[in-house]
Formats: structure tokens, sequence, C-alpha cells
């Protein structure tokens, strides 16, 4: 098994293309055939795989999970780093925060319009780090 950690910065709510970090990951691990898992070791964002070609694919999925979720001045008594915070916690828990890939022919087995995101759901700029893991 390979094991590597990617850090990723995001600018803030919403969502950061990690697939080219990914792709990587998988080329240097030398695995041909497999699986990779993502594992987000946070617990105000998460992974989702999507459509990569239409970026309103992203924007529809942010503003349906903002009416889902909205932030909140009041209502949570979880609330230490302000409105955004409990609403982070129960995006996360709606979404998720590991995914399994698997490895083909040492690439992603992705299909054709999919790409793997990290879903910022604070609303200020972040550091968060990923555990990648690939093994036959």
């Amino acid at each position: 098994m390979t094991r590597e950690e990617l850090v990723v910065h995001t600018r803030g709510r919403g969502f950061t293309e990690i697939t080219p970090q990914l792709e990587a990951f998988i080329v240097r691990s030398g695995l041909r055939e497999g699986l990779c898992n993502v594992f987000l070791r946070h617990t105000s964002a998460s992974l989702v795989l999507g459509e990569n070609a239409d970026p309103s694919v992203r924007r529809d999925l942010e503003a349906f999970l903002s009416r889902l979720v909205p932030d909140s001045e009041d209502g949570y008594e979880h609330d230490a780093e302000g409105p955004d915070d409990m609403p982070a916690h129960i995006r996360t828990a709606l979404t998720s925060n590991s995914i399994v890939i698997p490895v083909v022919a040492g690439r992603p087995g992705l299909g054709t319009w999919q790409g793997l995101y990290l879903w910022e759901h604070r609303r200020s700029a972040h550091e968060r780090r990923l555990l990648l893991s690939a093994w036959s």
C-alpha cells in the first residue's frame, strides 16, 4: 500500500478540483490495478465526485445546499467560529468525507465527465488535509 498526505488550500465556500493531484498520486504509487481511497481529515468540508465539464452543476449544488442548510446567526448551540460553523458541519454530515475510486491501467477509473472535488463549506479560506491511499 502507498499513502500520502495532500494539502489543499481553499478560497472559501465552493469547489476545488483535486483530480490532477489524484492522478499524480496514482502515477507515483506505481499501481496499475486496484483501489485508491481519498479521505478528508476535516468536519466542515467534504468530497464529491461530480461533473467536471459544466461549472453550472457545481453552482447548482452549492445553491441547493445553501437553501437546505443556510448559515444562521442563531438557532445552533455550536457557533464558536461564526454563523457558518454548525451549518458547515451539517453540510459535511449530509455529504461525504471519503471516497474510493478504482485504479484502471494506472489511472483513476473515472467516467468521461467526472472529477473529484473538495467542497469547502466554510466561507473563509482554509488549509485542508487529505489522506490518499492506494492498494491492489
